[in-house]
């Protein structure tokens, strides 16, 4: 029997730090909810705001597989690998934290925000060598359909991770409906709604909603607004 839980945008946790504002759909810093750790292994998504000139100062990870997905302005990475790279809408940038990293996050432009999405998600290895990547993908291709930026193979389009996890993002016309079905046997998909709204299995869905879904072989995403953006994260459901 398919298994479905519904977070409403208001319901998040929200953080405000003045620079940061950081909505929160699972628990993180602050904001703990037991009923809310995670989704499988998707451990953090974070709906972030940066004010001009402001961001993260140098701060380590392990043991992560990280994803940042720029929905407005221009942010800037440096790591401990020696990455230094500027990421903008349309990018997608990863991280796999592995054995240990550090790494700062700042808006460069001194004059607009920055909203970016960070998810983090529990990797199938442990201690894996560090690693750094990103890719600007072409948002027409998402054009009323879903594209992938996230797989587990280097082969495949977007980027990989040390996890069996699938990412899509899709940008719709008012009542398009897509089917997608379920790439690895016992994963669950949680959607988050970017913009716009949706229906997703008879469930109704605005901005910021997200829902997740499993026990299931494929759900239904239909838009019910002009330029609904969606972004689809399928995961395995145990940690």
């Amino acid at each position: 029997m398919t298994n479905t839980i519904l977070h409403k945008a208001e319901t998040r946790g929200y953080a405000n730090h003045g620079w940061l504002q950081s909505k929160h759909t699972f628990s993180f810093a602050n904001y703990y909810n037991p009923q809310r750790m995670h989704f499988g292994v998707l451990r953090v998504l974070n709906d972030d705001r940066v004010e001009a000139g402001m961001g993260f100062g140098t701060h380590p990870h392990d043991n992560m597989e990280i994803i940042s997905i720029p929905l407005e302005g221009d942010l800037e990475h440096k790591d401990s690998m020696g990455n230094t790279a500027i990421i903008k809408k349309g990018d997608v940038q990863v991280m796999s934290a592995g054995s240990g990293i550090t790494h700062s996050e700042y808006n460069r432009s001194k004059d607009s925000l920055v909203k970016f999405l960070q998810i983090w998600i529990f990797p199938n290895k442990k201690n894996v060598a560090p690693r750094y990547d990103q890719i600007s993908l072409n948002s027409n291709d998402r054009h009323n359909k879903l594209q992938q930026i996230v797989s587990p193979n280097a082969n495949e389009e977007g980027v990989w991770i040390n996890q069996d996890a699938w990412f899509f993002m899709g940008n719709f016309d008012k009542e398009l409906e897509v089917e997608y079905q379920i790439k690895k046997s016992g994963n669950g998909v949680y959607a988050f709604v970017l913009t716009g709204d949706f229906t997703i299995d008879g469930i109704a869905l605005n901005t910021r909603d997200g829902i997740g879904i499993w026990d299931t072989e494929k759900i239904t995403i239909k838009s019910d607004s002009d330029e609904a953006e969606i972004l689809l994260m399928e995961v395995p459901m145990n940690v």
